[in-house]
């Protein structure tokens, strides 16, 4: 199944980044799936009530209409309200007869950062099915927590979205690769992380991304990466190399905890 990673720089205007994910689509050529990164909706860094709509508001709908317009899945980052007047960091899947989302479990209280002041924690992990291949769905500070990704492979995962807003700073980069590498081989799973581009500026201190969107494969070997500019990474997931890493290397089988 070919999935690309739209890596993109999200504005503060809902309907702007409609359009980069509008034209984000156009370029994904002939993939199934068109992966965009956490906060497409909206970039961290203002108030996110005021933006925040229900799956059924006119941003998300108007994503699923992108979507069956191309034949695809689209998977973005955007903003639910919560029952507590917080709002959820909710990832959109749509297309193909699907619309639905997970909202992100693990927030991001980290790097003099509190995302939980403003966003209310998700409690379910999600796995997706998509032409026979089992999709997990993350958002960033998820894929410090390798139960997680243990548990998305559990519920049939091959593949593990990670759709990302990551914060800049020492050695944050070299944190993100790692991690990515690192999940993909916890769980002997594709991770297909997707991360907003580097803005090339501070705004205000909010994560609002770095780029180097990357591809992992189930032993962790990196088989594509982007740089810190906006671009389009496509990638193929192999469901056989998932059960060939299954065989050599059983750490899901051989868990004692």
């Amino acid at each position: 199944m070919r999935v690309a990673l739209c890596q993109i720089n999200s504005s503060t205007d809902p309907a702007a980044n409609l359009d980069l994910l509008r034209a984000g689509v156009a370029r994904a050529g002939d993939a199934r799936v068109v992966v965009f990164p956490e906060a497409t909706m909206c970039r961290f860094g203002v108030p996110l009530g005021p933006v925040a709509e229900p799956l059924d508001g006119p941003w998300a709908t108007a994503v699923r209409e992108i979507a069956e317009e191309h034949g695809v899945v689209v998977v973005a980052g955007m903003f639910t309200p919560a029952p507590d007047g917080r709002v959820a960091n909710t990832l959109l899947v749509t297309g193909g007869g699907r619309h639905l989302g997970y909202d992100k479990i693990h927030l991001f209280d980290a790097f003099g950062f509190t995302e939980s002041r403003t966003v209310a924690p998700g409690a379910e992990p999600l796995v997706v099915e998509v032409d026979g291949v089992g999709l997990g769905l993350a958002t960033c500070y998820d894929v410090r927590f390798p139960e997680l990704f243990r548990a998305l492979a559990d519920r049939g995962a091959a593949a593990v979205v990670v759709a990302a807003s990551w914060g800049a700073g020492p050695g944050k980069r070299e944190q993100w690769e790692l991690l990515v590498r690192a999940r993909a081989l916890d769980s002997t799973s594709w991770v297909l992380a997707c991360g907003q581009a580097d803005p090339g500026e501070d705004l205000g201190g909010a994560p609002t991304g770095i780029g180097f969107s990357t591809v992992a494969s189930p032993l962790g070997v990196v088989e594509g990466q982007l740089g810190a500019e906006p671009g389009v990474l496509v990638a193929d997931v192999d469901v056989a190399a998932v059960e060939q890493a299954r065989r050599a290397l059983p750490v899901l089988v051989n868990r004692r905890l």
